[in-house]
């Protein structure tokens, strides 16, 4: 398991799970879109299709960290990289599209995350890939694995973006179906296609991904994977649509982006469903050391416990990546967003704490 302690202010060495990468290409995809290539470390870079790295950097003298889905296999690229969208207003996203350029150098934390699978020579398997706009790039990672693993397997690729020159990765799309014919298709469906544009037009429905897959004869759906990746709208909509095909929905595999906390917290706030914010005292536990400190109004926990010095784990501070989980042993917090989570999970008291704030007195957290 990775220690993803941040290291005190003082300490300028982190620990052996960050690396400082060299980047030797930038790639434009799209006219907001680059992907990043990495000379490899010493040794190579382990990572699992569909991972991503956790990016730091020191922006007007404070340190900031996103995470971005790795957009390689290490199966078939020899070097790793990373696809970064522009985000409006976006202080990380913009800065690695506007001013890296090869040969500059990026500190990391080494691959994370469950959006992956494992691959098998004598599988056969139908891989159902969902994706919009840069979720596509995990979904390339695994895509490009399956291919080159599983030679009995195939993949159906649906893929939503607004526009032709919107397509990420569009040219290598076109070259792997025609490397593998018959094993992989790509279906593209824009939301603003120009008029000569001959494919699937306007937002992606539900009706629209069951009459896609309701046309697939290979294998039996029931015996598929299913991936899920893109913004809130797509992945409810894909979500919705492979429920009513009589998918389990515990099979389905999903990756949230594009994650805004502080416009779900206002629209949360507007509909009464958040406790008063209050300085409350909390105490957390990491790794069997307790800590008790306050939480200011308006802070989340992990805000709060950075602000200690308190060696809490955290990756991506927006919902998503989980490595700030713990599990809430007493009192109430208000999690703005749970996206990295399971049912489960939340079912059995884990909590986000990049994402909650003390709603109740007597809170207790175990981060293990």
């Amino acid at each position: 398991m990775f220690n993803l302690f941040k290291k005190k202010k003082e300490e300028n060495k982190r620990g052996d799970d960050y690396l400082s990468l060299k980047v030797r290409e930038v790639v434009k995809e799209t006219t907001d879109t680059v992907t990043i290539y990495f000379e490899q470390p010493d040794p190579y870079l382990d990572y699992k299709p569909g991972q991503y790295l956790t990016v730091i950097l020191d922006l007007g003298g404070k340190e900031v960290r996103r995470s971005y889905s790795l957009c390689t296999s290490p199966f078939t690229d020899p070097h790793p990289g990373i696809t970064v969208k522009k985000v409006k207003d976006g202080l990380v996203s913009n800065y690695l599209n506007d001013q890296i350029r090869p040969g500059k150098t990026i500190e990391i934390m080494k691959p994370l995350g469950h959006f992956t699978t494992d691959f098998h020579s004598k599988n056969k398997n139908h891989f159902v890939m969902i994706a919009g706009g840069s979720g596509i790039t995990p979904i390339m990672g695994i895509t490009k694995s399956v291919l080159v693993n599983e030679p009995d397997s195939k993949v159906t690729v649906i893929y939503s973006s607004r526009s032709e020159e919107n397509i990420i990765f569009k040219k290598q799309w076109e070259e792997l179906e025609a490397k593998y014919e018959g094993k992989l298709k790509v279906v593209h469906n824009l939301s603003q296609p120009s008029s000569i544009w001959t494919g699937l037009k306007g937002r992606l429905n539900i009706q629209t991904i069951k009459s896609i897959l309701s046309e697939i004869n290979y294998p039996e759906l029931e015996a598929s994977k299913f991936f899920v990746c893109g913004p809130d709208g797509v992945m409810d909509t894909a979500f919705a649509a492979l429920v009513e095909m009589g998918i389990d929905k515990k099979t389905i595999h999903k990756e949230s982006f594009y994650l805004d906390l502080h416009a779900k917290e206002e629209d949360l706030k507007s509909k009464g469903k958040l406790s008063p914010e209050l300085t409350r005292e909390i105490e957390v536990t990491v790794e069997g050391q307790s800590y008790s400190f306050e939480v200011p109004a308006g802070k989340t926990i992990l805000e709060a416990g950075l602000d200690k010095d308190i060696n809490m784990p955290y990756s991506c501070q927006s919902g998503l990546c989980t490595a700030c989980r713990g599990k809430l042993i007493s009192g109430k917090v208000d999690m703005i967003e749970d996206a990295g989570l399971s049912e489960s999970e939340i079912a059995a008291g884990y909590i986000l704490c990049c994402s909650s704030k003390p709603a109740s007195s007597d809170i207790k957290i175990v981060i293990e």
